[in-house]
Order: C-alpha cells, then sequence, then structure tokens
C-alpha cells in the first residue's frame, strides 16, 4: 500500500469517526424527564450509545485491518472526543463536560486500541493460514 492510500484511508477514517459521533449522537438536544417519577435521563438513549460504539468498533476493526492499529487508535480517538467534547462545551454551563471529555477520550482509546490490534492479529493469521 502506498504512502497516499494510507493517507487517504487514515483521513477517510477520521471522517468516518466524526460521521459516526454526528450521526448517533451529534442531533441530542436535551434531557428527557419521566413525568411519573420526575426522574432525568439523558442526553443520551441507551440504543445511541450502543449504535456509536458498535460503529466505532467496526471502524477500528476496518482501520486496524488495513492500517497500523497505533495510527488508528489516536486518529479515532481524537476525532471522536474532539466531536464531542465541542458539543459537550457548547451545551454545557457546569464545566462538568470536560470530566465527561476525559472520560469519552480514556474509553475511545482503550477500545479503539484493543479492536484494531485485534484486527491487525486477525490479519496475520489469515495472511499466515493462506501463504
Amino acid at each position: 500500500m502506498t504512502k497516499t492510500t494510507r493517507t487517504l484511508l487514515g483521513l477517510l477514517l477520521v471522517v468516518a469517526t466524526v460521521g459516526a459521533w454526528w450521526a448517533w449522537l451529534g442531533w441530542e438536544t436535551g434531557y428527557t424527564v419521566d413525568p411519573e417519577t420526575g426522574a432525568i435521563s439523558g442526553p443520551y438513549a441507551g440504543w445511541q450509545v450502543v449504535g456509536v460504539v458498535l460503529t466505532l468498533a467496526l471502524l477500528a476493526a476496518a482501520g486496524g485491518w488495513w492500517l497500523s492499529p497505533w495510527l488508528v487508535a489516536p486518529a479515532m480517538t481524537v476525532a471522536f472526543t474532539a466531536a464531542w467534547a465541542a458539543h459537550a462545551a457548547s451545551t454545557d454551563d457546569t464545566g462538568l463536560w470536560a470530566v465527561g471529555a476525559v472520560l469519552v477520550l480514556v474509553g475511545t482509546a482503550a477500545g479503539t486500541t484493543v479492536v484494531s490490534l485485534a484486527a491487525r492479529s486477525a490479519r496475520r493469521r489469515t495472511a499466515r493460514a493462506s501463504g
């Protein structure tokens, strides 16, 4: 694979990561109050979080298959965390968005690292078995 191809795939991965944030979480605007109990939940529903995690796992696996996991994990982590933090900072009056951003950063870094390394390992095993 040429350097230009790797660069384009890396850029596509970053764009797809930000796109995953936007598609699953970026349009959410607020919290939900249960009228019977008064319990507040949100801003994201469970299905949104599951959807974005599965999408990011798929992107990390594809990225780890074709690119170095040491490129995939930081690129996806920075892209997703920046998108999440920019939105959270613009809608939060308490300053707690920064705590959330650290948690998103750590979780995204851990998840993308594990998944992209597993994909790279699977690719190597596949190459050895066929060759």
